[in-house]
């Protein structure tokens, strides 16, 4: 159980921290932190989560992330579920926290987006559906790459956290403007649950979108990565 409860607090940390500066933070009178602080953001969670829990439960914090590392031989099926699970569940709980924040500002209005995750109309660019999906799945391609990379026992030891936590930063820097990025479907429904309507009509996207991603990154380091010549 102490990893699914790592994964738990540490997805909670992920969308309190990333959606919680794009919602109290990116636009704040005068001094707001942007698209490059929510993109930093987001990479801080990971970063920082990475150290503290990645020697208990891998720090995967995504269902994207499990799946790719059980497509790449680095994770058991049988735990799939629990820790998806467990990642949900604390999305739930961060996007209510996060709900009772700022709830607690006169003119909040939860039907603006709530950082939740769109296409179409909800995208913050006005991004249409195919746009929306073929980010999504190369966005979360290119994630797990990375992971797997900065992951492997041929790779630098100590220093995976680091490349992972950039290497999200830098996905929200190309692709909040087209879905104000998931690539982690637990991220996308922890905001979402409290948004309804579109949002949860939008969601479906950003679960298949970035799990497809998440399978095809593993296919793809498996073959780049392999030790056979």
């Amino acid at each position: 159980m102490n990893k699914y409860g790592a994964e738990f607090f540490g997805t909670f940390w992920l969308v309190l921290g990333g959606c919680g500066s794009a919602v109290l933070s990116a636009a704040f009178p005068d001094v707001g932190i942007g698209l490059l602080g929510v993109s930093l953001a987001f990479g801080l969670t990971v970063l920082t989560m990475a150290f503290a829990i990645g020697h208990i439960s891998g720090c995967h914090l995504n269902p994207a992330v499990s799946f790719g590392l059980w497509a790449g031989g680095r994770f058991p099926a049988k735990e799939l579920l629990p820790y998806i699970i467990a990642q949900v569940l604390g999305g739930i709980a961060a996007g209510g926290i996060l709900y009772l924040i700022a709830s607690g500002k006169a003119g909040f209005d939860v039907s603006a987006g709530f950082a939740s995750n769109g296409y179409g109309d909800h995208s913050p660019g006005g991004y249409n559906l195919s746009a929306a999906l073929i980010t999504e799945v190369v966005m979360t391609m290119m994630f797990l790459v990375v992971i797997l990379g900065a992951t492997d026992e041929r790779a630098p030891q100590g220093l995976a956290p680091i490349a992972i936590g950039l290497c999200l930063t830098l996905i929200h820097l190309i692709s909040i403007p087209v879905t104000n990025t998931s690539v982690n479907p637990a991220r996308s429904t922890g905001v979402a649950l409290f948004v309804g309507d579109w949002a949860i009509a939008q969601l479906w996207l950003f679960w298949v979108a970035p799990i497809i991603g998440g399978i095809l990154g593993a296919g793809i380091y498996r073959f780049i990565g392999s030790e056979k010549s």
